[in-house]
């Protein structure tokens, strides 16, 4: 078995190594620290994955619909926004419901679309009954060759902590799409309030959401 195997069977219960000393700032280098942080990181998402997963249904149609009432009074009127949203995915809160009503109160929907590996993503408008097609790890996308620069991102999380840090995939494409945005846009995580870590290890390449929207 190589060391990518070995490491994917292990769990971490506890902090990795070095990251006890990351807050005082007199600890190991970022490059130092990073595989640590990144195994820590991939075994706490498997854990919060499942967690999710076995939320039944009708609970989580529940809290999607509490996350899209806490939405609404945290952006207000999204008449002439674009959002930025998802097709969800592994337990994901479902907020298509949501989005419908965006549509009909004049903002742009949009969904995020990848291109490549280590890419930005890019957002293409959609609004329900526009045709999709499947893209990467077959999530629909839509299937119009029109982009849009979203005024407002609303990102699923798989974990956060109270310092507004998100813990996604980690694949890194919201970070690198934040980045090369010609403006920055109101970053919202949401999710479940279980997926609350008392921090995720923040890197230099991590980008700290402005709100995060959760329900219980």
């Amino acid at each position: 078995m190589n060391d990518e195997a070995d490491e994917r069977k292990m769990t971490y219960a506890s902090p990795p190594c070095f990251m006890h000393e990351l807050a005082d700032g007199a600890g190991p280098s970022h490059k130092e620290v990073w595989p640590e942080v990144r195994r820590w990181r991939r075994a706490t998402r498997e854990r919060l994955i499942t967690e999710r997963l076995a939320i039944p249904a009708a609970e989580r149609a529940r809290l999607a619909g509490v996350i899209a009432q806490k939405l609404d009074a945290l952006i207000g009127d999204p008449s002439g926004r674009v959002l930025g949203l998802y097709w969800p995915f592994r337990g994901e809160p479902d907020l298509r419901p949501w989005l419908a009503t965006l549509h009909e109160r004049g903002a742009t929907p949009a969904l995020p679309v990848v291109i490549r590996k280590a890419a930005p993503l890019l957002f293409r408008p959609y609004r329900p009954g526009d045709r999709l097609e499947r893209g990467v790890w077959n999530i629909p996308i839509p299937a119009v060759d029109k982009t849009v620069s979203p005024d407002i991102i609303i990102s699923p999380l798989v974990g956060f902590d109270a310092s507004s840090y998100r813990l996604g995939y980690g694949g890194g494409f919201y970070d690198r799409t934040i980045a090369v945005l010609p403006k920055r846009p109101l970053l919202i995580g949401i999710g479940y309030a279980l997926a609350e870590v008392p921090t995720i290890y923040p890197q230099p390449h991590d980008i700290p959401m402005d709100h995060i929207v959760v329900a219980s």
